[in-house]
């Protein structure tokens, strides 16, 4: 029962979740908070309202901002029925359309909704109904999307949150279209109960992505780079708070002295001796500072004090304790952010210490690399610690760093089937009588290189790794050139 009311409450709106605005082929996630206008396709409006009702349900903004579930109403109207059936006599000379700029203005002042403004507009067409009926359908539609301001909020996932920013900010996740993303998760054997090592610079989206499909089971190694991971993406998922209870993270600037056993505690990020004696010389300064203030305010004190009365001596008296506790205070609140600090630089540390012997077991059940740097160096050194028999996925942007990549594994073995492929989509639009593909479509979704990785015999030497490719060559091939030689 409890699973039951946990999965019923998942499909409603709530406060503090993250959701998803959609307006035709828009979407842009939002945090559901009340009191606070969104701005979304030049609409402003609030989410109050939205609150407990369920994911997938379309609203009309209002024109004080506030959102009201639409009613579904049939469109089926008289006027639409009539129909043309050519349009080549039809000429675009800006004449055709009675209602001026104006007339729509004081329409929508006077609280006339869009549908209404709509259908306004179809009977002050002098044109409509000698166009086709696709052609009326097209003109329908493209007034409903400029005058009506309807919403529907959904909930985030994978699909939705890819194609998102892939729409408005390609840059941000390297241009991994969402088809390709589909494909690193299948080719990586992504599931429930894996241990998955994840490298990326797509502000977090392959790692919500991992974590959508393993579902809270499992355990999850975010290898970054800089100070510390980006999450902007996967805070758009809205999981909940056990997801993150193995998820891990470990700085790709120890992976070197890891590997080669130098790794210790102390060498590890954020040690909090050093921030603890720059806070307790910051204090110091303040503490002189405040001594020198109170110093100068005595000394005036003492210059006037044969001027002011006995009641302007005790304000003074009073003013001067005051600072001293204000002063108490102080340092009592520096204290406890220094203290609070330490802990917090103790936590991650431990972390750390956590995720390297994690790593060091080398048993990963399969790694996926998406970023910016140059593939090879990257997946050389996090192949190590994959167990053998396991899926490993390398996304590029571009063919020619992949095709280094592919060759060095080639020569350094330890991998089987090696692919280096790319991903093409074709959108098609499906109506009745009219589907063909979309006339723009993506010109590129990227590379992939992905393989399974084998027990490496590190006994063999590399002059048997290059007799073995000689015979990898076909028996005629070696007869011509040694023919060529003769």
């Amino acid at each position: 029962m409890v699973m039951e009311a946990e999965r019923r409450l998942s499909l409603r709106i709530c406060e503090g979740d993250c959701a998803v605005l959609k307006r035709g082929d828009v979407f842009k996630a939002v945090p559901v908070l009340r009191q606070r206008k969104i701005i979304f396709e030049k609409q402003g409006f609030y989410l109050d309202n939205a609150i407990g009702h369920v994911y997938g349900t379309t609203f009309e903004v209002t024109s004080d901002g506030n959102l009201q579930p639409k009613r579904q109403v049939e469109e089926t109207t008289t006027e639409t029925k009539e129909a043309g059936t050519d349009n080549r006599n039809i000429v675009d000379d800006g004449k055709s359309q009675k209602l001026t700029h104006d007339d729509i203005k004081a329409l929508k002042d006077k609280g006339i909704k869009g549908q209404e403004i709509v259908q306004q507009l179809i009977e002050n067409s002098t044109t409509f109904r000698d166009k086709t009926e696709f052609a009326q359908d097209k003109y329908i539609k493209k007034k409903k999307k400029k005058y009506e301001a309807v919403i529907t909020i959904v909930k985030p996932s994978t699909r939705i949150l890819s194609t998102m920013y892939y729409a408005r900010e390609p840059g941000k996740i390297i241009h991994l279209r969402y088809d390709t993303l589909a494909q690193m998760l299948t080719l990586g054997n992504v599931r429930a109960g894996n241990k998955m090592v994840v490298m990326e610079t797509c502000a977090g989206l392959v790692l919500g992505a991992v974590m959508e499909r393993m579902g809270g089971y499992g355990s999850i190694i975010q290898m970054y780079p800089g100070g510390g991971p980006v999450r902007a993406a996967t805070s758009c998922f809205g999981f909940p708070k056990p997801f993150f209870n193995n998820l891990h993270e470990f700085p790709l600037s120890k992976v070197d002295s890891l590997l080669c056993g130098t790794l210790s505690v102390e060498t590890l990020p954020s040690e909090p001796e050093d921030a603890a004696l720059t806070e307790e010389e910051m204090n110091g300064l303040v503490d002189e500072k405040q001594t020198s203030v109170q110093g100068t305010e005595e000394e005036s004190s003492a210059e006037t004090a044969m001027e002011i009365n006995q009641t302007e001596e005790q304000e003074t008296i009073d003013i001067n304790a005051e600072d001293a506790e204000f002063k108490e205070n102080k340092e009592r609140e520096n204290k406890e952010n220094v203290r609070e600090k330490q802990r917090k630089q103790w936590e991650r540390r431990k972390k750390l210490t956590e995720t390297a012997a994690l790593l060091r077991e080398k048993n990963a059940d399969g790694l996926l690399v998406a970023s910016k740097f140059h593939p090879t160096p990257l997946l050389l050194s996090l192949l190590e610690f994959v167990a053998p028999s396991r899926p490993f996925v390398v996304y590029c942007q571009y063919k020619e760093p992949l095709l280094e990549c592919y060759t060095k594994l080639r020569e350094r073995g330890g991998v089987v089937n090696l692919k280096l492929s790319e991903t093409w989509l074709r959108s098609y639009q499906v109506l009745p009588d009219r589907s063909h593909p979309k006339l723009t479509m993506s010109g590129g979704g990227g590379y992939l290189l992905s393989g399974i990785t084998v027990v490496l015999d590190k006994g063999k030497s590399d002059s048997s790794n290059l007799e073995a490719l000689k015979m990898e060559e076909p028996s005629s091939k070696r007869c011509k050139v040694q023919d060529l030689c003769c």
